[in-house]
């Protein structure tokens, strides 16, 4: 994985979209360059059974046309099962040792809030960590309160190849910020899911990491 492949990164279930058909917004992300898509089918209205396994399918084969990293959140099994490019897990979940053990050489991606579980997710060979909520969030009801880029900038100091992709509540207002304070990339959900011209939000929200780099 570069660093790169975390520049926009873009996570969506079926109940993140609300006025288009899911695999509609997610194939126009793609198309508008996206750079790595976690497949989050999660909250109240989710599918489940043979209709989730269906739906991650069918969101795989979108990003393998477009040759863009699918990752799974949480479940395992499932990433395992569809041979999905890699998986990203919370603290909640199994410990980090047992999930790279598991997994073998898929890409794992690691949500952190702390420094110490940033060593953590390094010393099991973590691909990538995911700090936030940087903002406040509403795509996320479990989500922790904002911690803003102040641990952001901290990790970056203290790791500065650590590749990190930044969550929560940004958007175009606000992810010039983030790029500055040090992540290689940002996560969004509602900011595509909601877009009215996809295309035009992609390309402003890449901007600002060339912006912020050079």
């Amino acid at each position: 994985m570069k660093c790169n492949d975390l520049q926009l990164y873009f996570i969506m279930g079926s109940t993140n979209v609300h006025k288009r058909r899911p695999l509609e917004v997610l194939e126009e992300a793609l198309q508008s360059g996206i750079t790595m898509f976690q497949f989050r089918e999660k909250g109240p209205g989710a599918l489940t059974g043979q209709a989730y396994e269906i739906f991650a399918q069918s969101c795989q084969k979108l990003c393998k046309q477009c040759h863009i990293p699918f990752i799974v959140n949480d479940d395992i099994e499932l990433a395992l099962k569809l041979g999905a490019d890699g998986i990203h897990v919370g603290q909640d979940d199994f410990p980090v040792a047992v999930i790279r053990e598991k997994i073998g050489k898929m890409l794992l991606g690691v949500s952190v809030h702390t420094i110490e579980e940033v060593h953590t997710a390094i010393q099991y060979e973590a691909d990538y960590v995911g700090i936030g909520p940087i903002f406040t969030t509403t795509s996320k009801s479990d989500a922790k309160p904002p911690c803003g880029t102040e641990f952001l900038q901290q990790v970056r100091t203290e790791l500065p190849e650590l590749p990190i992709v930044a969550i929560g509540g940004i958007d175009e207002s606000n992810a010039q910020k983030v790029f500055k304070a040090g992540a290689n990339g940002i996560a969004v959900i509602s900011t595509i899911c909601e877009s009215v011209n996809i295309q035009h939000t992609v390309a402003i929200l890449k901007s600002f990491q060339c912006n912020s780099t050079g």
